[in-house]
């Protein structure tokens, strides 16, 4: 009942900038809210690692390999998770997913992902 759409991947130049969103929807119109949400990235024959965690507090974590560079947030509505992504080096390219913990007027609290979005960096 609840779609994360994973959006604003692309071709970017090293030491370039993206801004990735997760887009949280609902298809039968209920109320929902993004408890807690992370992005993970896999890049081509390794293993899908966590980037960056936000809690409903607003708190925020990061994997040490994007400290400093990337930047974690939610809108007030608490259904747009981003990821902002400055300084891109050739190893964040990969595959970029969002997951969150969703509460859902009808169906409670469960775990989503989102289908992933592709991030290039040219050297």
């Amino acid at each position: 009942q609840v779609q994360l759409v994973d959006t604003g991947g692309g071709l970017v130049q090293a030491g370039g900038s993206l801004t990735l969103s997760c887009a949280a929807s609902s298809s039968s119109g209920s109320v929902f809210r993004i408890n807690q949400a992370a992005w993970y990235r896999q890049a081509p024959g390794k293993q899908r690692e966590l980037v960056a965690s936000i809690r409903g507090s607003g708190s925020a974590n990061y994997a040490d390999f994007v400290k400093g560079r990337f930047t974690i947030s939610s809108n007030n509505f608490a259904n747009t998770v981003y990821l902002q992504m400055n300084s891109l080096k050739s190893e964040d390219e990969g595959v970029y997913y969002c997951n969150a913990d969703v509460w859902h007027a009808v169906s409670g609290t469960r775990n989503y992902w989102g289908q992933g979005t592709q991030v290039t960096v040219s050297s």
